[in-house]
């Protein structure tokens, strides 16, 4: 396959790697230049009607996303038996091999990355599409460290074989929610149980479920309960802890809402510098510790050789009344915080929705987007508004905020071809207006740019549509068709060339007995129609056997005047005018010429060039 061109368009370089369903290449796109990522469809896929219309369908649906976190599908297409997607190339690797080689990631670089998941899952949720098939494998990472989700709709051509032996299924299985190792249909809360099982992974080094069989883990997923991530790896922070048991629910209700949610809520775990999560934090490291008291006092109390004195059950009984006071005043704080109604701020600069949302005891974060209608400066969005419920205080609202249109510079298109300038126009970040217009120039080729709209290196948002005028070639003149008729066709093709009109290649042939072996015996269109310049002009040619050739005597008397004279005889017939006697005769002379003809001819006799008789003979 490498070096194959699919569609005309995109070069297969490299293999990249292959999953269960398709093999991954590395490619470019020869039109715009870029390197782009190949998913093509395994050959035992193609035979299926049914799967490769719902995998295309599915395509198209997720080629209408567009997000940073999300790989974007340029293209769906078919070259001959072989189906495949045309993606974002991504340079980086994906967070499963990141996980092998590291370990337990950091907690802050692994909230980070579920974060940025949980944007490209809200996206997609808004738009009705569920993954299915959230994993470390389809979680790319940039070198920059972006996270960005990709494989959007391949696990749901795939639910049929969930717990096959296959490899890929071995390894999407350990990420399945309950609901979908039963075999019911995954929601937008599949995805977030997906996501809580790599967020699992990501802080403790591995899954929550291992088994010895697809069918085993899926059973856990449905009946066990995951071991708390703080005995698998101390020093997780307790609140980061209890989003990823939310996000691990086995009834989908009992999960957050949504993914915009969970994100919220992965901020505030992480969020040390917030008094009231401090308090709640230090309440449940006091319930764990007391947890652990328990736990060391059940043991003690199992060895006779080691029972406590009076005294020490007195300082234990005093330090469980201590952690269960802190325990129900750290609770009354945090439920019985002020709630709020959030404000609507779209609209205003984004100095001024701040202020109204502190006003409010609400913190906000600003995210600068372009947009193409709203001012610089003016808030455009927020995520969480008055049509909402309340909101405890201190809530952290998100404010996009517009960065003005995004302005490019159109490029000069004016004598590319028209195929050169749609690439720099979607390069540039325009849309071309279809059809493009059509001039005759004589400057410009034909199929090339004659001028555009906005004019080169003129100022237009992103997403404008830009005119362009094409060449159809010169102005074409009227030309009146020559008579052909009598003419070989090296003639006729010399004559028509002066005329700029052509010869048509189609050449008919009939027997004639009017036109010698090798003329034309008619034309289309006729002799002295108008036409435009370059019509081809169809000829019939004759085959023979032409006319019979014939003689006729001619007679000539040269006046006597004691001067010298020039006699010539003239033939026109089938075969043109042609001069077949031409001598100097004396004064007085008498001269009798034989000469041949084919067909009907007409013979003038000329002396010193002037015609003195003409007859017509058959």
């Amino acid at each position: 396959m490498i070096g194959k061109l699919l569609g005309n368009r995109y070069q297969i370089l490299e293999q990249l790697g292959g999953g269960g369903m398709a093999i991954v290449y590395k490619g470019r796109d020869n039109i715009l230049n870029r390197l782009v990522t190949i998913k093509l469809l395994r050959s035992e896929y193609t035979s299926d009607e049914d799967f490769v219309r719902r995998f295309r369908r599915e395509a198209q649906s997720v080629a209408s996303l567009s997000h940073p976190n999300i790989v974007s599908i340029y293209d769906v297409g078919r070259e001959n038996d072989m189906h495949y997607l045309v993606m974002e190339y991504v340079e980086g690797e994906d967070l499963r091999s990141i996980i092998k080689r590291e370990g337990p990631l950091d907690p802050e670089r692994a909230v980070r990355i579920a974060r940025q998941v949980c944007d490209a899952l809200d996206h997609a949720h808004e738009n009705n599409i569920v993954h299915r098939d959230v994993k470390p494998h389809n979680i790319l990472i940039t070198r920059t460290g972006r996270a960005k989700l990709t494989d959007f709709g391949i696990a749901r051509e795939a639910s049929a074989a969930t717990v096959t032996t296959t490899d890929t299924i071995i390894g999407s299985v350990h990420y399945l929610s309950p609901e979908q190792a039963r075999g019911e249909l995954a929601g937008p809360k599949s995805d977030i149980y997906s996501l809580g099982v790599v967020l699992y992974e990501m802080l403790a080094g591995s899954v929550p479920f291992t088994g010895d069989s697809p069918i085993s883990i899926a059973i856990k997923h449905i009946q066990n309960s995951p071991e708390p991530l703080a005995r698998r790896r101390p020093g997780i922070p307790p609140e980061l802890e209890l989003v990823v048991m939310r996000a691990l629910q086995k009834d989908p209700d009992g999960r957050f809402d949504s993914a915009r949610e969970m994100s919220y809520q992965l901020e505030e775990a992480m969020a040390g510098d917030d008094d009231d999560t401090t308090r709640i934090i230090a309440v449940n490291m006091e319930e764990r510790q007391a947890l652990k008291a328990a736990e060391q006092y059940t043991r003690i109390g199992r060895r006779p050789s080691r029972r406590l004195s009076p005294a020490g059950w007195a300082v234990i009984a005093v330090v469980l009344a201590l952690v269960m006071g802190g325990a129900v005043y750290g609770f009354n704080l945090f439920v019985n915080v002020e709630e709020v109604k959030v404000p609507g701020v779209v609209g205003k600069t984004a100095r001024e929705a701040q202020d109204i949302l502190a006003e409010k005891g609400l913190r906000s974060r600003i995210v600068e987007q372009y947009h193409q209608s709203v001012p610089k400066g003016i808030v455009f969005e927020q995520d969480y508004g008055p049509e909402d419920p309340p909101v405890k205080v201190n809530r952290l609202i998100t404010l996009k905020v517009s960065l003005g249109a995004d302005i490019r510079t159109v490029p000069n298109l004016v004598k590319l071809s028209l195929t050169d300038a749609r690439a720099k126009i979607a390069e540039a970040g325009f849309d071309l207006e279809e059809p493009p217009q059509e001039v005759t120039s004589n400057e410009i080729e034909k199929g090339c740019v004659v001028s555009q709209k906005p004019a080169a290196y003129e100022k237009a948002p992103k997403g404008s549509k830009v005119t362009l005028t094409v060449s159809k070639g010169p102005e074409q003149a009227d030309k009146k068709v020559p008579d052909l008729r009598g003419l070989t066709t090296d003639q006729a093709g010399a004559k028509l060339r002066e005329l700029k009109l052509e010869l048509d290649g189609n050449i008919i042939y009939q027997t004639s007995t009017k036109y010698l072996k090798g003329q034309i015996v008619s034309q289309f269109p006729e002799p002295n129609e108008m036409v435009t310049e370059g019509k081809a002009v169809r000829v019939t040619v004759s085959q023979g056997p032409g006319p019979p050739v014939r003689e006729a005597a001619v007679i000539i008397e040269i006046p006597n005047d004691g001067r010298s004279h020039v006699a010539r005889i003239q033939v026109t017939d089938v075969r043109g005018a042609n001069d077949v006697y031409v001598r100097n005769h004396n004064a007085g002379d008498k001269v009798k010429e034989t000469v041949s003809y084919y067909g009907t001819a007409v013979i003038r006799v000329f002396i010193d060039d002037k015609k003195v008789t003409e007859r017509t003979v058959d």
